[in-house]
């Protein structure tokens, strides 16, 4: 990549990396200030950069060929509704900040599939942050940019992102899931034995609706709050919904409305339960909490499809799983499967045959193991932005 900066800009750069994530449980459930599980995996956004001494940001993408220019003099940063309007807009919301970016040239090159589910948006907003700041000798505040960029992309780039993805680029550590209060912002890093692998499984396919049912999602959520607000007092989101009162509550909520709160409140009890089961290492209990997660997005919270669904089944099908669900926001992407660590190479190659036989698409599969968060890429080793504590 080095090599590569040097023949498009004729300097020698700086790199930076941030990871895509995973989530174990817990969908659809940080825009309701609940309880989330991701994982950073081993799947990262590069930046190379290197300072301009004009007020000139350019960017390159190798994956899209492509090269735009920002002038960071201008009050206005214009939306393309393109790749480039992540790190734009990543651009705009630490200029708001009162932060003072500096010129700077940047070539960004990314392993995390587009569109798959694994974050590849809230990657490269974490480089572009981190990589903007060391730049101007900005210290660097964790949980301040992960907030930053997950404004930039609700209210710039228009996708209504809870927090979840932005945060565990940032605090993501080696060997660990990480459990977050998404009112809070507290986390608990839990280890995930080396005996199970995290197996994310590409279905290679991303229905159009997804984006525009995303965000439907979260006004049926927020039309539900209102309605329960009104009848339920105390409670400051539906993460304060208890299954008790909803049950109470059915008659006065839409039928489609009771389904996507009741996938919530529950999707809120089964991360607590997972993260539970985590502790004692019972990894059977927690493959099972997200078996039901699974079937609680399919039926109630209808963001699966049926490539999801199948990837699913013949995951449970496979010796040494203890559990699998879809990840991400829904109708394509991947799925996550916990495997005992012994079976993970017949699971890959089973998966990819009987999947590819029913639906006539090779899937990507990806072994992974939790990893670090964002962080300077420094003599081939990276090493993470301030202190984990």
């Amino acid at each position: 990549m080095e090599q590569r900066f040097r023949s498009i800009f004729g300097e020698d750069p700086r790199l930076y990396q941030a990871p895509g994530r995973v989530n174990l449980i817990g969908e659809h459930t940080d825009y309701n200030e609940g309880f989330v599980f991701p994982a950073a995996i081993g799947l990262q956004c590069w930046i190379a950069a290197s300072p301009r001494t004009d007020q000139k940001l350019v960017i390159h993408s190798d994956a899209f060929a492509e090269t735009r220019e920002i002038d960071l003099s201008s009050k206005e940063i214009v939306l393309t509704h393109t790749w480039s309007d992540y790190p734009a807009g990543v651009v705009l919301y630490l200029q708001r900040a009162g932060f003072r970016v500096r010129g700077a040239n940047l070539l960004f090159h990314s392993e995390i599939p587009i569109g798959a589910g694994l974050s590849s948006s809230a990657a490269i907003e974490i480089a572009t942050a981190c990589a903007l700041l060391d730049l101007c000798g900005c210290a660097i505040d964790r949980l301040q940019v992960a907030r930053l960029c997950q404004q930039a992309e609700n209210e710039f780039v228009g996708a209504r992102c809870g927090i979840m993805d932005q945060f565990v680029a940032l605090h993501g550590q080696r060997g660990h899931a990480l459990l977050l209060d998404c009112r809070s912002l507290e986390y608990e890093l839990l280890p995930v034995p080396e005996s199970a692998k995290l197996v994310i499984c590409n279905t290679m396919v991303k229905h159009q609706l997804a984006s525009n049912e995303y965000n439907r999602r979260r006004a049926d959520c927020e039309e539900a709050f209102r309605v329960l607000s009104s009848r339920i007092s105390g409670i400051r989101a539906l993460r304060d919904v208890t299954v008790e009162q909803l049950e109470k509550q059915r008659s006065t909520l839409p039928e489609i409305l009771w389904r996507r709160t009741y996938h919530v409140v529950s999707e809120n009890d089964r991360v607590l339960e997972a993260a539970a089961a985590l502790r004692t290492g019972d990894l059977r209990e927690l493959g099972r909490r997200m078996n039901e997660s699974h079937g609680s997005l399919r039926d109630l919270y209808q963001v699966s499809c049926p490539e999801l669904d199948l990837m699913v089944e013949l995951a449970l099908r496979q010796e040494g799983t203890y559990g699998a669900r879809m990840t991400g926001g829904g109708f394509g992407g991947c799925t996550i499967n916990l495997v005992d660590a012994q079976h993970t190479n017949s699971f890959r190659d089973q998966i990819a045959r009987d999947y590819e036989n029913a639906m006539r698409l090779r899937p990507e599969i990806y072994v992974c193991s939790p990893d670090h968060g964002a962080g300077v890429v420094a003599s081939e080793t990276e090493t993470a932005f301030g202190s984990h504590e």
